[in-house]
């Protein structure tokens, strides 16, 4: 009867450990919507970081319902990002979204022009709100430009739209085409240009 009642405390220390785990994980959970033009190079940028769990290409800031690749009129294309905060903060974050952008560009972003390539931060709620603008003056600060000079725009969040399957993790998928579209679009020269002298 005793080795039966120590086999199942270990077997409840077991699963509480088992699922104690994600749940935890989960609850310190949260995420950003975030548009630094190309999707799969934002995506890309964003995932390897420590702290994120995930990061999904998709749509957001229009009003237009079930966008696609082809018909997206009035969105961006965006990055969701889920992170652990406890890992990485939203602060730390947007520090990394900032060296990925051109931040003097509202037209598009690289190669790519147009509505659908504008950088934005989408915010979720106030907090980060106010950490989005605190974290656009330091970087303003850091470049030593005016706020007002940093075209990105910083925007209430909209329903986030997940982009077709086959964008999702397009850098890992398709290592050559990403690769040769990334150089060809001057994405990395002008991000070194823009960046050389920034200092965190």
């Amino acid at each position: 009867m005793i080795e039966f009642f120590r086999r199942l405390i270990v077997t409840c220390l077991f699963l509480q450990l088992l699922f104690f785990s994600p749940i935890k994980v989960f609850a310190e959970s949260q995420e950003a919507i975030l548009a630094g033009g190309c999707f799969w190079c934002l995506e890309h940028d964003l995932e390897k970081l420590d702290g994120v769990v995930s990061a999904e290409s998709g749509y957001s800031g229009g009003d237009l319902v079930d966008p696609s690749y082809q018909s997206h009129d009035g969105h961006q294309e965006v990055v969701k990002v889920v992170f652990n905060s406890d890992v990485i903060s939203y602060k730390e974050l947007l520090e990394n979204f900032w060296i990925n952008i051109d931040p003097y560009d509202d037209e598009g972003q690289f190669c790519d022009r147009g509505n659908s390539y504008k950088p934005v931060i989408f915010t979720i709620n106030e907090e980060q709100k106010n950490e989005a603008e605190e974290s656009k003056e330091n970087i303003a600060s850091s470049l030593n430009v005016p706020v007002g000079q940093l075209k990105v725009a910083i925007l209430g969040s909209k329903t986030f739209w997940i982009a077709e399957k086959y964008h999702q993790d397009f850098a890992i998928k398709n290592p050559l085409k990403y690769n040769f579209y990334r150089t060809s679009c001057g994405r990395d020269s002008r991000l070194k240009n823009v960046w050389k002298d920034y200092k965190t």
